[in-house]
């Protein structure tokens, strides 16, 4: 057994959960840094509080361009929205962010990235892990335990500066039972994934997201023309279904989830008839009565 990368494991090379072996870095980079693609560097890193808090500073000081990666195989202040924590054993999941800078699309559809990146996982974990991840929105990646809807994951979208957003995503690959923070949470390894190995399922995400990020950035964030409008609906757990949207100012709205509208906000339909746009908030899934 040959430690994939020593610097990586600590410097020893020597795993302390055998069922987790250390991300190959050098690896990753020869697989996905290419002449003329999207990703510019691969950086993967023991343990961090937020690869979104570092590459955002990363960029700030002009450290990092377009197309860094950011890959910590721990985060001990990892976040989601609004400021929650997000926690896992070390090398249990993914725990990535990337930088982006799409120039050549108006501000106003940046909202679309991480409805974006949503669609990249689940169609990145679809091909390579052999598990259908449904989309909650805006950013939670839902997988099946159980016969259970649980949430595996999450996306966290922050601006750097003027002119670029980082993407960070956690995803749980290996989390068994008696480690999930909550009941509702769930695993790949749980939900019966063909492979849990790390490596290939992150190249797999990374290779997604630079083909739906292309598409999108080539029809000018065009969410319609790049079909990302279409897919997104297609894979969204939460529309056709009786919602409550938890809104800024201790407002919640209850009714049906009919769409996703142009500018990725979520369409809800009250019992008074009136359909309402929600672009923030915290929606909840309601049981059928």
């Amino acid at each position: 057994m040959t430690p994939r990368d020593a610097s990586e494991a600590g410097g020893d090379g020597r795993w302390s959960d055998l069922d987790r072996p250390p991300l190959n870095g050098a690896a990753l980079r020869r697989a996905l840094v290419r002449e003329g693609g999207l990703w510019s560097g691969v950086d993967v890193v023991q343990r961090t509080g937020s690869t979104n808090s570092d590459l955002v500073t990363a960029a700030g000081e002009g450290r990092a361009r377009e197309g860094a990666i950011l890959v910590a195989e721990e985060q001990t202040s990892g976040r989601g929205r609004l400021d929650r924590r997000w926690t896992a054993p070390p090398r249990s999941g993914l725990f990535f962010s990337v930088l982006l800078s799409p120039s050549e699309v108006p501000v106003a559809r940046w909202g679309w990235l991480p409805l974006l990146t949503g669609v990249a996982v689940a169609t990145g974990l679809s091909r390579a892990a052999g598990v259908d991840t449904a989309l909650k929105w805006p950013n939670d990646l839902l997988v099946t335990v159980g016969g259970e809807e649980r949430k595996a994951g999450g996306i966290l979208a922050e601006r750097a500066g003027t002119d670029a957003v980082v993407v960070g995503v956690g995803l749980n690959i290996t989390l068994r039972a008696e480690e999930l923070p909550v009941p509702q949470a769930g695993s790949l390894a749980l939900a019966g994934a063909v492979t849990t190995d790390r490596d290939p399922l992150l190249r797999a995400v990374l290779r997604s997201l630079e083909e739906w990020y292309g598409r999108w950035r080539a029809a000018g964030g065009d969410p319609v023309t790049s079909g990302l409008q279409e897919t997104y609906a297609a894979g969204c757990a939460t529309l056709g279904r009786t919602v409550r949207a938890e809104l800024p100012g201790d407002r919640s709205l209850v009714g049906e989830a009919v769409a996703v509208d142009g500018d990725g906000r979520l369409v809800i339909a009250t019992e008074k008839g009136v359909q309402e746009p929600v672009g923030a908030g915290d929606i909840v899934h309601l049981r059928p009565a």
